[in-house]
This record gives C-alpha cells, structure tokens and sequence, in this order.
C-alpha cells in the first residue's frame, strides 16, 4: 500500500481494505474481493477513497456483524461538478467507523453524508474538510439517524471549511434520534487565517501564494481519523 502514501499521503497501517479510486473500486488494491463486509474480521477493515470525481458518486458502507472496527479515509478533489453521496449503515451492535473527509473543491459539488444506527451501543464518527478554491459553490450535508431500541449510540458528523473570499458554503446538518445516545453531537466551522499567522509567514520569507499553500497543507494534514496505533 506504499503507493497511497507516496501518491496520496494516506496513512496505512494493519487492516483489511477496500480501496477505490477516482470513485471505482479496485479489487487489484484490496485485500477484499468486495466492496461491501461480508465477513466479521479480527482485523479493523480500513476503507480508502482517494482520487478525482465528476458527476454523481456513491459509497455504500453497511457494517452488519457486532464488534467490528472500520475507518474511511476519503481525500478527492473535483475540478467539474461532482457529486458524492456516502451512506453508512451500522447495524452491527458495538461496532464503529471512524472517518475523515479530505475534500478539494475547484468547481461546484455536495458531499451528503447519511449515518444511520441500527443497533444498540454502535458509533459512527465522520469529520469532513473542504478546501473551496474562488469563485466555487459547495454543499455539505448530514443526517444522523439514531433508530428506535438502538440505545447508548454515539454520533458526531462535522464539517470545517477552508475556503476563498470568493467561494459560496452551504451547510445542512439534521438529526433523527429516537433513542437515548450516549452522544449526538454536529458541529461546522469556517477557518479563517490569523493576522498573527500570515505575519509571521512574510516575515519568513514567504511570498502571498506561498502562504496560502503553506495553511492549506496545514489545514488538510489535521484532517485524518482515530487510526489505531501500531
């Protein structure tokens, strides 16, 4: 799995995995011959979604068995209209996903996020970043679904945002809890540079598109989930 970190800079560590790129999925990268669980494994099963999109996209994940540990790495950029759709299901009792969105917008597109728990005691976590370059219009969604007789769930999608003075953001977080979580949280922020920061910077000897590469490389390497140590 070098060639994710060299190509992609995504952080790979002992799992199964599920890898798709430029919103195909490729059995020659995987160790599964799915892109859907099939099986409980010992082993946390380690989802990575890297590359260019256009048009409509969708990723499906359903976690049935109990126990399971799953991560979602996700690091696109788009440069047409593109739209994803991520859709996870956890129905496994005490399992959990842990996922990061790394997102590069150079045009116009929506990331929905549906997280839906099914049984008791399941989490499911998914911070997602966007990176809006001028002049681009982009939507972040995400619907957390807590069902009934599905107790002490924990749930936290967010969304946080880098973006240019020209760039449009609109975010629609929503939330359907019908039982009692041990965590429902949302949350959304838009970083701004500090005066401080771009000072020091210049003082540094940085020119004006310098600077700006240097707090967007700083912005995306915070981005990735909980992976577990080796």
């Amino acid at each position: 799995m070098s060639y994710l970190w060299n190509e992609f800079n995504i952080k790979t560590f002992r799992a199964e995995t599920i890898v798709y790129r430029n919103g195909a999925f490729c059995p020659e990268l995987s160790t599964l011959p799915a892109p859907d669980i099939q099986a409980a494994f010992d082993l946390p099963i380690h989802i990575i979604y890297v590359g260019e999109i256009a048009g409509p996209k969708s990723l499906k994940i359903n976690i049935p068995f109990p126990d399971q540990r799953v991560f979602l790495t996700v690091k696109i950029k788009n440069k047409k209209p593109a739209f994803l759709n991520i859709l996870i299901k956890n129905t496994g009792k005490n399992s959990e996903i842990h996922g990061g969105v790394l997102w590069e917008n150079e045009a116009s597109g929506t990331i929905d996020v549906a997280a839906t728990h099914g049984a008791p005691n399941t989490t499911i976590f998914v911070q997602t970043k966007l990176i809006a370059g001028p002049n681009t219009q982009s939507k972040l969604s995400g619907t957390a679904i807590i069902e009934p007789d599905c107790p002490d769930c924990a749930s936290d999608i967010s969304f946080h945002a880098l973006a240019a003075d020209s760039a449009q953001i609109e975010c629609r977080p929503a939330q359907r809890i019908q039982s009692a979580p041990a965590k429902a949280d949302h949350a959304a922020s838009l970083y701004h540079p500090r005066a401080p920061q771009i000072q020091y910077l210049r003082t540094a000897g940085l020119s004006t598109a310098e600077i700006n590469d240097v707090l967007r490389q700083a912005f995306a390497d915070d981005f990735a989930p909980h992976y577990p140590e080796k």
